[in-house]
This record gives structure tokens, C-alpha cells and sequence, in this order.
């Protein structure tokens, strides 16, 4: 019992020193940091919401980093689950703002649904992403016409002010892909596989998929960005079930999550046995596809469909 204290201390400690990423991850890390020391306590859920003068349910939202912190209430569940050292005490207080802080995206919270704007943060904080997508070209890689071809066709935006301002949101995204980023060593890997239907299907005119396609070859030539094009000559895949994206972060403490996207909701997975079956699904994709070396020829050869 003597080392208990110690021990706490170098995991909070620990926690610290890998605590990067924008607010969306920094609320995760530290709903992860509170459930560890209530657990370590063996204190339910039910006495730490009363604690605080707040149900269970709201204990759950904030160790899954929901909902926002106040700092009353960390400092009351710190006191509950014995965390008397003030060094100890203050670090983790002194992150709620940060976690509670406001992320580029909130400025188009008019625009941006709730569970979208989950996963917009977590994009931000992301050092790898991986993507298959079997309808669209990835967010990430939309030239602007396109992006503006494809918000338009999915009667999501009732304005033309709401799709200049979805499309400024998705160009906003893609900064961090950029060769600036990269150099600095802040840029994301990305990693996407794009079934060849989606060059099939045109959103926009001719010139809008010239764009589109020059543009993914443009982006393909980034030393931080993979693309492969899973084509119809390789038959059926495993990723029949629809597109997916995984998403890894540079903090241990954070595992990857697999982002489902659906018509008006997303799902999200964060589980082991559920992020390793994609993950294993992502790596039969990329074995199974074209090399990388390869994605250049393809897609001159759609380059030339889209002529005029």
C-alpha cells in the first residue's frame, strides 16, 4: 500500500508527458486518466456521479471524453479516488481547459452535425490514417469542385451559403496533408485504398473529374500520402461491407478507432478484437490492390476518359 501513491504519480506523470493532440483527444485522455483512478479505487460509477451531485450516466460520457469538463467536478472525483499529492492534483486540473477549449471546426458548427464534428477532432490529433472508400474520393483527397459536386448531390446543405461553408470546412481538413506540414513533421500519414467504381462515377462535369483526378495524383506524389486503387480486375475483396477509416494517434494511452460513417450518424470502435479485424481487413486490401507505384498509370488512363 506504501507504493500506491508512486505509482499513481508516474502514471499520471506518464499521462502528461504523452498528452498532445487538440481538444477532442485531450477530453479522451483525460476521461481515460479519472476512469483508471476510479477503477484502481474500485469505486462504481454510481458513487463518483454522486459525488459530484450527478448521475452515473454523466461519469460514463466524461471518462468517454463526451461531454465537457468543469473543474469542480474533477477536483471533487480527485479527492474521491485519493489523489492528495498537489503537483499530481493541479496537472490534471490544469488540463480541463485545454480540454474543454474549442477546436477550427466549431466555427461551423451551423453546418457540422454533432457526431461528425467527434470525428473531425479526432482526424486533427490522428498521426496515421488509413481509409477505404467505395463511393467517394476520401475527404482528404477532394479537390474543391469535387467536394462542391458531391455536398451538393447529397442534400445535406439547404443554401448555397451552407455549401460554401461545408466546402470550406473539408479544404480546411485537408492543411495538414500539406508539404509545409510534412516538413515541420506535424503532417498525418495517410493511407488510402479507393475502389476504382468511385472514378467511375462522376460527381460534376468532365472538368471536374480532370481536376479531381490530377489532383489525386498530385497528392499521390507526397512523401506522406499512400493511395492504391483497388480495381475491378481483382475480383471480390474483403472489405465488401462498405468504407471504413482507422485512425492512430501518437499518445499510448489513446487505442485507434475504426470510424463507421452512415447516413445521419457515424459509429465508432475502439475495441481491440473490433480495430484488428479492420486493420487486418486494411492490410488484405493493400496486399491485394495494385502497388502504390502503380496508381499513377491508372489513373491517367481515367484522366483520358474525362477529356473533352
Amino acid at each position: 500500500m506504501v507504493a500506491e501513491p508512486a505509482k499513481n504519480h508516474q502514471a499520471t506523470e506518464d499521462f502528461l508527458a504523452n498528452s498532445s493532440g487538440g481538444p477532442t483527444v485531450l477530453r479522451i485522455l483525460l476521461g481515460t486518466q479519472l476512469r483508471r483512478l476510479r477503477q484502481e479505487k474500485n469505486i462504481s460509477r454510481h458513487d463518483a456521479g454522486y459525488a459530484i451531485r450527478a448521475s452515473h450516466a454523466k461519469i460514463s460520457r466524461m471518462e468517454l471524453g463526451q461531454v465537457s469538463f468543469k473543474r469542480r467536478d474533477v477536483d471533487d472525483l480527485l479527492k474521491l479516488y485519493g489523489v492528495d499529492d498537489p503537483k499530481q492534483r493541479e496537472a490534471l486540473l490544469g488540463l480541463v481547459s485545454s480540454a474543454n477549449a474549442q477546436g477550427w471546426w466549431h466555427k461551423y458548427g451551423d453546418v457540422l452535425p454533432q457526431w461528425f464534428g467527434v470525428y473531425v477532432g479526432l482526424e486533427e490529433a490522428a498521426s496515421v490514417i488509413r481509409t477505404f472508400e467505395v463511393q467517394f474520393i476520401p475527404g482528404l483527397l477532394q479537390s474543391e469542385g469535387y467536394a462542391r459536386s458531391v455536398i451538393r448531390l447529397s442534400r445535406t446543405a439547404n443554401s448555397d451559403e451552407e455549401v460554401d461553408s461545408r466546402v470550406k470546412m473539408r479544404m480546411h481538413r485537408q492543411r495538414r496533408l500539406t508539404t509545409d506540414h510534412a516538413q515541420e513533421g506535424s503532417a498525418p500519414r495517410l493511407w488510402a485504398v479507393i475502389d476504382e467504381a468511385v472514378l467511375h462515377r462522376p460527381y460534376g462535369d468532365a472538368a471536374v473529374m480532370r481536376e479531381q483526378i490530377e489532383h489525386l495524383i498530385e497528392m499521390a506524389r507526397r512523401p506522406n500520402v499512400t493511395i492504391q486503387i483497388a480495381t475491378f480486375a481483382m475480383g471480390g475483396h474483403p472489405a465488401a461491407g462498405g468504407p471504413f477509416s482507422i485512425l492512430r494517434f501518437p499518445t499510448p494511452q489513446l487505442p485507434d478507432v475504426v470510424y463507421l460513417e452512415q447516413l445521419s450518424s457515424a459509429l465508432y470502435f475502439d475495441k481491440f478484437d473490433d480495430t484488428s479485424r479492420y486493420a487486418q481487413t486494411m492490410d488484405h486490401l493493400a496486399t491485394q490492390a495494385p502497388l502504390p507505384s502503380e496508381t499513377e498509370g491508372i489513373l491517367r488512363r481515367f484522366l483520358e476518359r474525362y477529356q473533352d
